[in-house]
């Protein structure tokens, strides 16, 4: 498990700030990609919506997620529309789930500015791979995060 670290620490009796703060938004931004939304009690919306379609159909060849549900009335809000997302693509293209994690970062990772992601499906190995750029908001340094999701199918 990967602990969440503070950007504080306390220095010659002070608190003060830490300088891992890459690693800690590392470790933020796995737990946001990780945690399938609806999750947390407190921010409903906190997460990545590509994980609660862990149950549904995906398709290989297209690169999308089918909803398995026979009916449409059963489709819960927070995933309307979500079906026609592709897999891979970058946060440019508004229909991709690569723009739905860029928003979520936005939202939940302040640190972070002109944030950028992009998503690839690499079928051989039945992995997502993801890739999140921006710049530090305090010190405008540029940063990357890289991780892979497994496919389910």
């Amino acid at each position: 498990m990967t602990n969440i670290l503070l950007p504080l620490q306390i220095t010659a009796g002070k608190l003060s700030t830490t300088e891992k703060v890459m690693k800690s938004i590392d470790s933020f931004l796995s737990l946001l990609i990780t945690t399938s939304q609806n999750e947390s009690i407190s921010a409903r919306k906190f997460g990545f919506v590509f994980n609660n379609l862990r149950f549904e159909i995906f398709n290989e060849n297209e690169g999308v997620v089918y909803d398995s549900s026979l009916e449409e009335d059963v489709r819960e809000e927070l995933l309307a529309g979500i079906y026609e997302k592709k897999i891979s693509g970058s946060s440019k293209n508004l229909n991709t789930f690569a723009a739905e994690l860029k928003e979520a970062i936005i939202k939940y990772e302040k640190r972070l500015q002109d944030v950028s992601v992009s998503i690839s499906y690499i079928r051989e190995e039945r992995q997502l791979y993801v890739a999140v750029k921006g710049v530090l908001s305090s010190t405008k340094e540029r940063y990357r995060y890289l991780t892979t999701i497994k496919i389910w199918n």
